[in-house]
C-alpha cells in the first residue's frame, strides 16, 4: 500500500479540506505499504516581518520571503509519493529514508514522525537509508538543514494512511464500526476489548490495486512522540562499534586501496619512476595511475601506506601553483563589488571594515571512503553520499554504463559538514576497480583530506554602515569569495552539470547566497551581495556555507555601531531586530547568561543573533583572553584564548526531537568556536600546510567551554525549521564579539590564530602521507 499526501489549504480548496487534511494512496503490495505525495506546496513561504516604529526600516530580503529551504522543499514535493512506509508481519514499520545520516540524527527524527502518527512504539520503527533512486529527482539531496522540513509532512501522511488502513482492516476482521476502534502502541482494540496487532493485520490491510485515500493528521496537541526528548535510535550501535560505515561493508575480494596524491593542489602525474619496484612490494596487488594520482591496492591499509611512501612520482603542476594566502587575499580585493552609498562625512558617520576569513577544512571524523565493485557490464558502490543520484549518474558516465547498471548503496557516515555532498571517493573507487578488474575498499588518508580535499573557500567581507543622529541609515555588505563548487547541484545530474558551466557556477552561487543570507536588523537601505573568483581550488559548501562569515562580520559591525552610539549591545540589537522570535531568543540568552555582569579585565561577554531557514538562534559567549589562559602549555597543542561559557537559545518553530536539537546546537557551537579562534588552513606555494588534527586546531577538550547551556524555546509554529547548521554562524559571531570586547580590538582576520610564525612544523608534501606512528602512547593525553 502506498499513500501520497496532497495538502489543500483551508479556504482555497473547493472540497473543503482542512489544513490537516491530505490525500494519499494505498499501493498494491504483498504487505501493507504506503507512501506520501504532495501535489501542492506543503510549506508556506516565509513572511517578512512588518516594520515597526523606531529604527529606519529595511525592505525584506529575498531569504525573508522565500529561502533556499523553501526551494529545496518545493523541489522535493512532486516525488514525495515515491517515499514509502511498509508494515511487516512482525508489527514493525520500515522506511527507506532518501537522505543520508551522517550523525545529525535524522533517522531518529524520521522514526519519531512515523511512531507518533502511526501510534507505534519508537523501537518498532526501522529506518534505513535508501539506495540512489534517480526517479526521486530533487528528493534525495541531504543539505541546507532541509531533511526534517521537507519530510515532515510526507512521512506523517504516509504513516497516517497506514494507520487508517489498519483500522479499516481491523473493523472488517472484528465486525466492528471503525469509529469504535482505538489504536495504541501497535495494537487495535475494539469497544468490547478484542485486540489485533498491526502485525496480524499487515497482510489483511494490503491492496490489490493502488487507491487514493484521505487522511487527517494529528493536531500538535495530540503529539505523544513529536516534541519529546528521545535518545537516538542508533546510539547503542554507535557506542558499541556495531554501526556500519563504508569501511565496515564486507564485499568479497574488496581489498584496501589508497591513492598517492600530488604535492600541490590538483597536480598531475607525469610518470612513475619505480612502478615495477613498488608492484612487487609485500602484499601489494596492484599499482595503477588514475586522474587524481597513483592508486595502490594491497592486503592492508598499512601496506598501502608503505607503498605510497615508496612511490617515486614525477608530478606535473597543479591548479594553484604559486598561490599563497596573501596572493589570494589580493585577488579577492580586486574582485570585490563596489559599495553603492557614497561617503558623506559632513552628513553621516560610517563604520567601514573589511574582514578576512581563511580557508577551512570540513574535518569530518570519517575521511572520504568508498567500496566499489566494477564489472564489464555493471558497477556496485557503497559510500556515505549526500547526493547519491549525482554520484550514480557521474559514475555511469565515467564508466560508459547506463545508469540502471550502476547500483549505489548509501551507508551511514561519520560526519560530513558538507563534505559528503561530493562523491569524490566513490568516483575514485570506481575508477580504480575498473582499472584493476577487482573490487576495492578505498580510503583517503587524513592528510589527503586536509591537503587535497574540499575546503571552505577563503573569503572577505567588506561592510559599511552609515549612521546619523542615533539611527543606522544604510548597511552594505560585499562578500567576496574564492569560487564555491556547487557541482552536486540540487541532487541530480542536470543542475549538477549546470553548476559546472562557466557562467552557471557563479549563477548557482549567487542564487544560494541570495536565498540563504538575510539581515535580521532594520538598518535602513540594506544590501548584501556576493562576488566569487578563482576556480583553482577544491571547494565545497562547508556547514552553513556563507552564513558563518557573513554573520560574523555583521555582528561585529553591530557591536561597533552600538559602541559608537553609546548603546548597550543587547539593547541596541533588540531595538533594531525585525522579528519577535529573534527578540525572544536574544532576551533568553541575555537573561540566562546574565548579560552585562561584572567580569575581570581580559575577559568579556559577546552576543549574536542568527536567523536562517525559518529558525532563530541567539548565542552568548564568555571568553578569557588573559595571559595565564592564552599561555597555557599542553603537549603538542595550541591553546590560546578559551571560551569559558556559552548559552544558546534556539527556536526552530517545532522541535521534533529536542534532545537531538540540543546535540546539533552543541556541535555547531564547537564549530563556531573553532572557526573564530583556531581552525584554518595556511596556503603556501599551491598547497596547504595543515595535514591532520594535530595541526588543524579544531576545538579540543582544553578549549571547550566548561559551562554550556542550551535552551530550546517552546514551539512557536506548527512545523519544524532548519537546525543542522543554525548554531555555527551564531556561535562564531558571538565568540568574535566576545574576543573584541575582551581585547579591546575588533578582530578582522579569522581564525585569530592564523599568523606567522606557525605554531607547528608542517609535514613534507613528498611523500604525501606520513609513516604510521610507532610511539602513539607518547602522544596520549
Amino acid at each position: 500500500m502506498q499513500s501520497s499526501p496532497q495538502k489543500r489549504e483551508a479556504g482555497a480548496d473547493p472540497g473543503g479540506h482542512s489544513r490537516r487534511r491530505f490525500l494519499g494512496f494505498v499501493v498494491a503490495a504483498s504487505t501493507l505499504t504506503v507512501a506520501a505525495y504532495l501535489g501542492e506546496a506543503a510549506v508556506a513561504p516565509a513572511k517578512a516581518a512588518a516594520a515597526t516604529s523606531g529604527p529606519v526600516p529595511s525592505a525584506p530580503g529575498q531569504a525573508e520571503i522565500y529561502d533556499l529551504n523553501d526551494m529545496l522543499t518545493h523541489a522535493a514535493l512532486p516525488t514525495a509519493n515515491l517515499i514509502t512506509i511498509r508494515i511487516d508481519s512482525d508489527g514493525t514499520a520500515s522506511l527507506q529514508l532518501p537522505r543520508t545520516e551522517v550523525g545529525q540524527g535524522i533517522t531518529t527524527s524520521s522514526a519519531m514522525l512515523i511512531a507518533d502518527e502511526l501510534d507505534l512504539p519508537l523501537d518498532r520503527v526501522k529506518v534505513t537509508l535508501a539506495d540512489a533512486r534517480p526517479e526521486l529527482l530533487f528528493n534525495q539531496l541531504t543539505g541546507g538543514s532541509n531533511t526534517t522540513i521537507s519530510t515532515f509532512t510526507p512521512i506523517r501522511v504516509a504513516a497516517a494512511v497506514a494507520r487508517r488502513r489498519l483500522l479499516e482492516a481491523a473493523a472488517l476482521e472484528l465486525g466492528e464500526v471503525i469509529d469504535t476502534l482505538t489504536a495504541k502502541a501497535g495494537v487495535i482494540t475494539s469497544a468490547t476489548g478484542r485486540t489485533l496487532t498491526y502485525g496480524e493485520l499487515a497482510e489483511k490491510a494490503t491492496a490489490v490495486a493502488t487507491s487514493e485515500v484521505s487522511v487527517t493528521l494529528k493536531k500538535s496537541s495530540e503529539f505523544a512522540v513529536i516534541g519529546t526528548a528521545r535518545h537516538r535510535i542508533d546510539a547503542l550501535d554507535a557506542v558499541t562499534g556495531t554501526k556500519t560505515f563504508a569501511m565496515d561493508v564486507r564485499v568479497p575480494g574488496a581489498l584496501p586501496t589508497m591513492v598517492c596524491r600530488p604535492p600541490t593542489i590538483n597536480g598531475t602525474v607525469r610518470s612513475v619512476r619505480n612502478l615495477d619496484a613498488v608492484r612487487v612490494m609485500p602484499d601489494i596487488t596492484h599499482v595503477v595511475q588514475i586522474p587524481t594520482g597513483v592508486a595502490v591496492r594491497g592486503r592492508t591499509f598499512g601496506q598501502c601506506i608503505d607503498a605510497i611512501r615508496a612511490l617515486d612520482v614525477d608530478w606535473g603542476p597543479g591548479t594553484a601553483e604559486g598561490a599563497f594566502d596573501a596572493t589570494v587575499a589580493d585577488e579577492l580585493k580586486r574582485a570585490e563589488l563596489p559599495l553603492a552609498v557614497p561617503s558623506l562625512p559632513l552628513l553621516t558617520k560610517a563604520v567601514d571594515t573589511r574582514f578576512t576569513f581563511h580557508f577551512a577544512s570540513n574535518g569530518a571524523l570519517e575521511t572520504n571512503c568508498a567500496v566499489a565493485d566494477v564489472r564489464d557490464d555493471s558497477a556496485e558502490i557503497w559510500a556515505s553520499l549526500k547526493s547519491p543520484i549525482v554520484a550514480q549518474e557521474q559514475i555511469a558516465l565515467q564508466l560508459g554504463l547506463p545508469t540502471t547498471a550502476v547500483k549505489v548503496h548509501v551507508t551511514q557516515g561519520g560526519g560530513s559538514f558538507g563534505r559528503k555532498l561530493f562523491p569524490d571517493a566513490a568516483v575514485e573507487a570506481a575508477e580504480v576497480s575498473r582499472a584493476v578488474g577487482k573490487p576495492v575498499k578505498l580510503m583517503w588518508h587524513r592528510t589527503d583530506d586536509f591537503r587535497q580535499g574540499r575546503t571552505h573557500p577563503m573569503s572577505t567581507s567588506r561592510v559599511r554602515a552609515t549612521y546619523s543622529l542615533g539611527e543606522v541609515l544604510t548597511y552594505e555588505q560585499r562578500h567576496t569569495s574564492v569560487a564555491t563548487d556547487f557541482g552536486h547541484g540540487l541532487g541530480e545530474i542536470i543542475t549538477a552539470e549546470a553548476a559546472q558551466l562557466p557562467v552557471g557556477d557563479l549563477t548557482f552561487s549567487e542564487t544560494v547566497f541570495l536565498l540563504s543570507q538575510q539581515s535580521p536588523y532594520h538598518f535602513g537601505a540594506t544590501t548584501q551581495l556576493l562576488s566569487e573568483t578563482d576556480k583553482s581550488f577544491n571547494t565545497g559548501a562547508m556547514r552553513n556555507v556563507y552564513s558563518p562569515n557573513v554573520r560574523c562580520a555583521q555582528e561585529l559591525i553591530v557591536d561597533e555601531l552600538a559602541n559608537r552610539m553609546g548603546k548597550d549591545a543587547v539593547a541596541f540589537r533588540r531595538t533594531h531586530l525585525k522579528d519577535e522570535r529573534a527578540r525572544a531568543v536574544l532576551d533568553k540568552v541575555a537573561e540566562v547568561g546574565r548579560w552585562g555582569r561584572a567580569m575581570p579585565s581580559g575577559t568579556a561577554q559577546g552576543i549574536a543573533i542568527h536567523p536562517e531557514y525559518h529558525s532563530f538562534v541567539a548565542v552568548l559567549a564568555e571568553i578569557d583572553c588573559r595571559p595565564q589562559t592564552t599561555g597555557r602549555q599542553i603537549h603538542s597543542a595550541y591553546t590560546g584564548p578559551r571560551v569559558t561559557k556559552v548559552v544558546c537559545a534556539v527556536d526552530v518553530g517545532l522541535a521534533v526531537n529536542p534532545r537531538g536539537l540540543e546535540a546539533q546546537m552543541m556541535g555547531g557551537i564547537m564549530d563556531g568556536i573553532a572557526l573564530t579562534l583556531t581552525s584554518g588552513l595556511h596556503l603556501k606555494d599551491g598547497h596547504f600546510l595543515e595535514s591532520s588534527w594535530d595541526n588543524y586546531f579544531y576545538t579540543r577538550q582544553w578549549n571547550t567551554p566548561p559551562e554550556l547551556e542550551i535552551v530550546v524555546m517552546p514551539p512557536t509554529t506548527g512545523t519544524p525549521g532548519g537546525a543542522g547548521e543554525l548554531a555555527v554562524a551564531g556561535a562564531m559571531a558571538a565568540v568574535a564579539c566576545a574576543y573584541g570586547r575582551a581585547t579591546g580590538t575588533m578582530p578582522t582576520s579569522f581564525p585569530v590564530n592564523h599568523r606567522e610564525p606557525l605554531s607547528f612544523t608542517p609535514l613534507p608534501t613528498t611523500p604525501p602521507v606520513p609513516a604510521p606512528p610507532t610511539d602513539g602512547l607518547a602522544h596520549a593525553y
